[in-house]
Order: C-alpha cells, then sequence, then structure tokens
C-alpha cells in the first residue's frame, strides 16, 4: 500500500485569513483547502485524493508561525515533525510563509542531510482563503512532487519553479513568481508537465537523523550575524556587532567579488581581533549573482591574511542557516572553517 504525503502546516499566507489588522495566521487550513480542491476528491480525512492527487493528510503546527516571527529555534520543531514521522509517509510538504522560506528550506538541507524523500517547502503571496489565488496551484504542484520518487532533497516549489532549497531566495514581494534561484539553475519547471533535470538531482542518501543516537542541533538565537558594508561604515558599528556576548559566527556581505572597504579607519584591525577571539567570520557577495573570489582584489587579500573564510556562492540564507547547523553540532575552529567550504547538500559550487 502506497503511503500518504504529509503536509506540515507550518503558518504562512497561505494559510491566513483577513482581520481588521490585516492577514492572520489561523487554524482550519484543512476545511479550506478541501473546500477549493476538485469538487470530486474525497472529504474523507483518510482518503483526500481524485484521481490525480496522491492521499495527503495534514498537520499543524503548534503554535502556527507568522513567517517574519520565525526564529532558529522553529527549525527544532519543524524538522522534529518531519524526521518522527519519517517512515509513515513517502513524501513531505512544508506550508511555510514566504518571507523567511529560503531561510528554513537552507536549514532543513542541512539538518535531512542524506535525504531519501522529497522535501517540498511552498506557500504563497495570496492567502487560500482568498477568491483569487495562488496557493492552490502552489499546493497540487507541491502535491505531484512530493510522490515522485527521484526527488529525494529539500526544495522549494513556488509559481512553477522547483528549485534547490538551500540555493532559493525570495526575490520578489509583489509578484507571483516570488522565488528563484540566482546562482544556479532550476532543478524542474511545472509547465504542461512536470519536468525534472535528473542530471541536477542530488542522489538518495542514507538518512542518518534516523540513528537511535541522533540528536537535533540546538540553536543559539545569538550566535551568527550578517554584516552589510556599505559606503561610510565605521569601526565603531562593526566593534559593537563583533564584541557582542555569544556571537559565534558572523557573515560579511561584501563589495563585489569579495571585497571589503579596507580604507575604513580600523574595521580589518576589529575583524582580525574578532577572529582572534575565535568569532568565524565568513566573507559573501552582496551580488544576486556570482561568487566571492577572495584576492582577485588587494583589499579581498586581506580579508585573507585576516584568516577570514571565502563563502563561494551561498545565499545569505544558505550560509546563515549552514553555520547554525554546524555549530548547533558542535563544530568550531578548523573543523568548522573546513565544513563551511564543502556543498554538504549542494549549496555552493
Amino acid at each position: 500500500m502506497t503511503r500518504p504525503i504529509l503536509i506540515l502546516h507550518t503558518g504562512g499566507t497561505i494559510g491566513m485569513v483577513p482581520s481588521d489588522q490585516g492577514f492572520v495566521p489561523a487554524a482550519g487550513f484543512h476545511d479550506r483547502l478541501l473546500a477549493q480542491l476538485p469538487a470530486h476528491a474525497s472529504a474523507h480525512a483518510s482518503e483526500q485524493t481524485s484521481s490525480q492527487l496522491p492521499t495527503f493528510e495534514l498537520l499543524d503546527l503548534e503554535p502556527l508561525i507568522d513567517s517574519s516571527n520565525l526564529v532558529p529555534a522553529d527549525w527544532h520543531r519543524i524538522a522534529n515533525a518531519l524526521i518522527s514521522r519519517w517512515a509513515d509517509y513517502s513524501g513531505f510538504i512544508v506550508l511555510h510563509g514566504t518571507d523567511t522560506m529560503a531561510y528554513t528550506a537552507s536549514a532543513l538541507s542541512f539538518i535531512l542531510q542524506g535525504c531519501n524523500k522529497p522535501v517540498v517547502v511552498t506557500g504563497s503571496q495570496i492567502p487560500l482563503s482568498q477568491l483569487r489565488n495562488d496557493a492552490l496551484d502552489n499546493l497540487i504542484t507541491s502535491l505531484l512532487l512530493a510522490e515522485r520518487s527521484d526527488l529525494n532533497e529539500v526544495v522549494v516549489c513556488f509559481n512553477g519553479r522547483i528549485l534547490r532549497g538551500n540555493r532559493a531566495r525570495k526575490v520578489s514581494s509583489s509578484h507571483l513568481a516570488a522565488f528563484d534561484s540566482p546562482n544556479f539553475p532550476w532543478l524542474g519547471e511545472a509547465g504542461i508537465d512536470i519536468s525534472l533535470k535528473s542530471h541536477l538531482l542530488l542522489p538518495a542518501g542514507d538518512p542518518q537523523f534516523l540513528l537511535p543516537d541522533f540528536q537535533l542541533p540546538e540553536f543559539d538565537p545569538d550566535a551568527v550575524a550578517i554584516l552589510l558594508f556599505y559606503p561610510g561604515i565605521s569601526a565603531s558599528v562593526v566593534s559593537a556587532l563583533t564584541e557582542h556576548q555569544g556571537l559565534k559566527g558572523l557573515i560579511l556581505l561584501s563589495y563585489g567579488a569579495g571585497n571589503p572597504p579596507e580604507a575604513t579607519p580600523g574595521l580589518i584591525d576589529t575583524l582580525e581581533k574578532a577572529a582572534a577571539r575565535g568569532i568565524t567570520l565568513l566573507n559573501l557577495t552582496q551580488c544576486q549573482q556570482g561568487a566571492v573570489s577572495q584576492g582577485t582584489y588587494a583589499t579581498g587579500t586581506t580579508l585573507n591574511r585576516i584568516g577570514v573564510i571565502p563563502g563561494s556562492d551561498l545565499t545569505p540564507e544558505a550560509a546563515f542557516a549552514k553555520l547554525h547547523v554546524l555549530m548547533g553540532k558542535g563544530l568550531s575552529g578548523e573543523r568548522l572553517k573546513a565544513a563551511l567550504q564543502l556543498s554538504l547538500s549542494g549549496e555552493c559550487n
């Protein structure tokens, strides 16, 4: 007997309803979904399917999350809900708000290393509760993806685009095509047919998270920060951040190919002192496309000298999640530096 798909509703626009204060998360998504599925779909909880849709079950995460309020600890709740049910379902859909969807998709890709089933992260720009919405199409496409045996990784499915989860970024707040993968090809596309590029897909792995002694990483919300370089940034601003108690990793969003404002008095010295205190410094480019090539210019070579790690073409979301997960697993120093420069789940070249 084919196992069903689990839809995990974590919150977000897709399940929101209107209120006097604007759209808010709300229970009852199950009934709203059944009301909009094809008319011949069964209304029975165990038979929510038509001749074209796979059987699914829906679980609400408690409490639901407005994704703009997401914190790293929420990744623990979402991952635990999936891992504890891994053997019972053939695939998984995570319904999530769009604002932090790329962060969660990235985090899940690292937590669920060795994935051997589809984990499809989706949502919508317009709630399912509205007459005109993009929610139903995103969800139906995700259901069809979640039953595929050739998909064994975390993906974002949105507006017909099928993207590697840790390569995805939200690129629009107003268009239905809200997500793209600027530094990596789409894994597939849902047009008249759903097509996947088999040569880009990760192979099925060995889900180590099913081991009896597997421990989900604990996430310290103070451990990782992101610093955007901008014209005129002062060393005192950088110092205030790097001296924050609890900070263990700092992502630098630098210019172009990885260049800092080296001439800013005291800035490089401040970063060097942070590295000497054991803070891991990871350098990414502010550009949507391209990778860090630390050392192409003299300013970037300065970062090499003080021990800043070049972040290749990682997205900021993937870097943030990767640092959290690796640190949560207890990695530090040279072990952390080495792991950051490896592609663990297809997140970088």
